[in-house]
């Protein structure tokens, strides 16, 4: 009988194990659709393993990851962030702690202000995909015709009068186009850069806002005249995408923002300009801390997900240096994530491909994240305050911002309701 049983155990064929699957939450842009399609490379190489994408917009995606980790159930088993979510959760438990990664992963090789953005205690809790700061797009054309010159390290005073002189209505050119969306991330990441360089602060050294201090009615009252003067007008819809068409389109005479724009815009299959531009700091004022922000889409893995082994595995694969030359085989080095690894920048492709990549290594360095203003403050971040609920905060003030320039707010009022809703959120969260 026993025999019988035996030879019945060995002609049955094991039942395969079911693959995992990775639900992964992350956001709608090309760097993040180029992983989806070399993702499929890793689905092949790791048959147990099945990735399902969650793509949404950077406010869609805000909101789905935050509302998945306040449930505390586990929707999905990877999640993008940004440098402000990764510590803020991280110190709360919501991540797995990244301090096992394979030997070959090489986390020194990642900058360094990144990878201490994306840190709590000296412990990652989310890897880099990429990492950006800001910076001035300029184009050297229209700058030559007009016998202007940009400044090394240009300031606001610089930006303003070289906007007054490149507007020209008549050829469809906006001498400066900035940011109007509203939004945390949006019209308040790039105002507040502005502010800081300007001497402002969101709050002083005893946690009291100071939305309506001298300095911000001074910044909101500049941003307000030259977005009216030498921008679009519909300037309060437009986020980045908006502005990066504008730009590639020749209509943007200058542009402060992302640095990831730079790939797109030197390329002359997107970019109507792409030998035209040049590249310049974000402008300071009063002083640099502060004036170009730092931000890093990073991978992260919820702590209660039950898959959190396969879930390190795939993000370790999306960060590594074998990822990013993947993805120089496959797309080109022009292609490559910007921002996250050191060995990038060592690239003599890359920099043969990337004419700013000094620049944009520069602006990352330099982004004084644990001194984002001319006096002592008691938060760190740059064009964000690292304190929970400062998203709510954000984006009370990024709606005023917004009310603004459309002319429901007067400057004044602007500058009372930023003080009234930054006091009640805070007072709310702490």
């Amino acid at each position: 009988m026993m025999r019988k049983l035996l030879a019945m155990l060995l002609a049955t064929p094991l039942l395969s194990h079911a693959a995992t699957t990775l639900n992964i939450a992350t956001i709608a842009n090309g760097d993040m659709t180029i992983m989806q399609q070399l993702a499929t490379r890793y689905e092949q190489e790791h048959p147990d393993v099945k990735l399902q994408w969650h793509v949404m917009d950077d406010g869609a995606l805000r909101q789905a990851v935050l509302s998945a980790m306040n449930s505390g159930q586990a929707q999905f088993d990877v999640i993008t962030v940004g440098t402000y979510e990764a510590p803020l959760w991280g110190e709360k438990g919501w991540l797995a702690p990244l301090n096992k990664l394979p030997a070959d992963y090489d986390s020194e090789d990642l900058i360094a202000p990144v990878r201490k953005a994306l840190s709590f205690q000296q412990t990652l809790y989310a890897l880099p995909f990429y990492g950006e700061s800001s910076m001035t797009y300029y184009r050297k054309d229209l700058f030559a015709q007009k016998g202007l010159t940009m400044p090394d390290n240009p300031d606001w005073t610089d930006i303003k009068n070289f906007a007054a002189k490149l507007t020209d209505p008549q050829k469809g050119i906006y001498g400066l186009c900035l940011r109007g969306q509203p939004g945390w991330g949006d019209n308040v990441a790039f105002m507040t850069t502005m502010a800081n360089a300007y001497g402002a602060q969101w709050f002083d050294e005893n946690w009291q806002p100071t939305l309506n201090s001298p300095e911000w009615r001074e910044a909101l009252g500049d941003y307000l005249q030259v977005v009216k003067q030498d921008g679009p007008a519909d300037t309060v819809k437009n986020s980045f995408g908006q502005i990066l068409r504008l730009t590639a389109q020749g209509k943007c005479a200058m542009w402060i923002d992302s640095t990831v724009a730079a790939g797109l815009l030197v390329n002359p299959q997107i970019s109507l300009v792409a030998d035209k531009l040049a590249f310049a700091p974000a402008p300071g004022g009063i002083t640099r801390n502060g004036s170009n922000w730092l931000w890093s889409w990073a991978l992260a893995v919820p702590a209660n997900t039950p898959n959190r082994e396969a879930a390190i595995a795939f993000i370790s694969w999306a960060t590594s240096k074998q990822y990013i030359q993947q993805v120089a085989d496959t797309v080109g080095w022009g292609a490559v994530p910007p921002g996250s690894r050191n060995s990038t920048y060592q690239q003599a492709s890359y920099q043969r491909l990337a004419p700013y990549a000094a620049q944009v290594r520069a602006a990352i360095d330099s982004a004084t994240v644990e001194q984002p203003t001319l006096n002592p403050v008691p938060y760190q971040g740059v064009q964000y305050v690292s304190i929970p609920g400062f998203d709510q905060m954000g984006n009370a003030v990024g709606q005023n911002l917004a009310d603004m320039l459309s002319g429901k707010l007067t400057l004044d009022e602007t500058l009372t309701k930023n003080q009234q809703d930054v006091t009640r959120i805070y007072q709310q969260m702490h």
